[in-house]
């Protein structure tokens, strides 16, 4: 069952969510209800049309960044020095970039106009971050996300280039910043990078810690 907010900041215990994971409907996107969904282990996650759908899934999919699986051809293309990794200097173009992406299976996009506008905020109070991959002086990959203490909570990954979305999460894991990178849902791609599920006990457990 889910459950629909009030103008009051405040969720539902998280562990009332229903099997897809919709916790609760409605709210806005503001700073302090942003900020109390993601130390809750809550995340928004629908399209322009939709009333604000609040997620929190029974299992997450998470990256212990110790544990990334790192390819052969992923070594090499991080020692031909081909791209540069920068982080947080081109967020809006980043989350931007995350929004116009075409993927498989997926129509429209859930990353609109009042999405950018609320992450950007964040941003702004280095909330949330990006890290991005350049050539020369052209973004061609990045993903963007929320963080929280220890954790970073991932949001959204694009390539304009083979592979540089892969280089930029390698390089989050890599950075020693965080002790979880929190993938929400389950993609193929992040699986053969090391991704796995945890229930949400142990994922809210390392989300009291911080």
């Amino acid at each position: 069952m889910h459950f629909r907010l009030t103008n009051e900041i405040i969720f539902p215990d998280p562990s009332l969510a229903d099997d897809d994971g919709l916790l609760a409907i409605g709210g806005d996107l503001s700073e302090e209800r942003l900020l109390t969904a993601y130390r809750n282990g809550i995340f928004p996650w629908y399209s322009q049309e939709e009333p604000v759908l609040w997620y929190s899934p029974h299992e997450r999919f998470v990256i212990v960044p110790s544990e990334v699986k790192v390819s052969q051809s992923m070594r090499q293309l991080i020692n031909s020095s081909k791209y540069e990794v920068k982080w947080n200097t081109a967020f809006k173009e980043v989350i931007t970039y995350c929004s116009s992406i075409r993927r498989n299976g997926q129509h429209g996009t859930w990353i609109h106009d009042d999405m950018i506008n609320a992450y950007t905020r964040l941003h702004d109070k280095k909330i949330a971050q990006s890290v991005e991959v350049w050539q020369d002086e052209a973004l061609v990959g990045g993903l963007y996300g929320v963080v929280v203490g220890k954790v970073f909570c991932g949001e959204s990954m694009f390539s304009i280039l083979p592979n540089t979305s892969k280089l930029a999460l390698i390089a989050l894991c890599r950075s020693g910043k965080f002790g979880l990178i929190d993938c929400q849902v389950y993609t193929p791609h992040l699986e053969k990078m090391g991704a796995k599920f945890i229930s949400r006990e142990e994922f809210m457990n390392t989300l009291e810690l911080n």
